[in-house]
């Protein structure tokens, strides 16, 4: 099947895989069946078997899959079998936490340049990473061939991120800003939004309660 018919929500789970899979490989497993799979994740073992046969033929019946060469190949399909830089924006609170942690994930998309408007923070280090000012941004995007940037900066300043971004050729865009962003056609943005998800985890923490009330028909 063409990529471009391939849903959003295959695509979200598929770091999910990688992700429990490179657990699997550090324990020495060797394979690893969908029902493994999806006891561990809580997806069903049929939608898993239909995710990765978007991409291919990866397993065996009664064998299951190759721990190594599904990892290989889930990387090759995110395009993570080669190292992808990043660019953040905002060296507070939220941005260091964001950079001292890829410093230590063994994930080939690593935060290789951060700036910030704020000359008191210009200058200043994170793990190995020099704060730079957002006038050398451009300079740095081309030189480094970064093509992701990430924003954490406060809501008003976001958009502003977001245009500087676009126009260094930045292709995507991961804000975590209480903001909805404008980008150009090409460019793509994902959101993490902390305050939304908060606010729904509450909503479905009341509608258990509800249930174990018997007010809520199952």
């Amino acid at each position: 099947m063409k990529p471009d018919k391939i849903s959003e929500a295959v695509v979200r789970r598929l770091p999910v895989y990688l992700r429990y899979l490179n657990e699997l490989s550090l324990s020495d497993v060797q394979t690893v069946s969908s029902q493994d799979l999806g006891d561990k994740l809580n997806l069903n073992p049929a939608q898993i078997r239909k995710d990765l046969a978007y991409f291919g033929e990866f397993g065996r019946k009664g064998v299951g899959y190759n721990v190594a060469y599904l990892i290989e190949k889930i990387l090759q399909i995110l395009k993570l079998d080669q190292t992808l830089g990043v660019a953040l924006v905002g060296a507070g609170n939220l941005g260091r936490a964001l950079c001292n942690y890829n410093m230590y994930t063994k994930d080939n998309m690593k935060i290789v340049a951060v700036f910030d408007a704020d000359v008191n923070k210009t200058g200043g280090r994170i793990s190995h990473l020099t704060v730079q000012p957002m006038d050398d941004l451009k300079e740095t995007v081309d030189r480094l061939g970064i093509t992701i940037g990430i924003i954490t900066v406060p809501a008003m300043e976001a958009q502003k991120v977001a245009d500087r971004f676009a126009a260094a050729g930045i292709k995507g865009i991961l804000n975590f800003a209480p903001a909805v962003l404008k980008v150009p056609a090409g460019v793509r943005i994902h959101y993490a939004d902390f305050t939304a998800e908060l606010l729904s985890l509450a909503y479905y923490m009341d509608y258990e309660k509800r249930m174990e009330e018997g007010k809520v028909d199952e």
